[in-house]
């Protein structure tokens, strides 16, 4: 496991301090679950758990069935 030093002013110690107590952790563990959301490449379970929540959510298809066909463009 990594170790790392951050140097960090008074007031944002005290503040991360706090934040850690508040969540009942270390703050060495409410950094690294902090660093961990930050740098995640998937959608957190709660997000990819709201496809198809809404049923009556129109499709790309139907919402762009009522668009316009695109102008020609120009040749620059």
């Amino acid at each position: 496991m990594s170790q790392i030093t951050l140097y960090l002013e008074e007031e944002t110690a005290q503040q991360l301090k706090a934040a850690a107590g508040a969540a009942g952790q270390s703050v060495s563990r409410w950094v690294a679950d902090l660093i961990r959301q930050k740098i995640a490449t998937e959608w957190p379970g709660n997000v990819i758990n709201l496809a198809g929540a809404w049923p009556d959510l129109q499709t790309t298809e139907q919402l762009r069935a009522a668009e316009p066909e695109d102008t020609p463009r120009e040749f620059l």
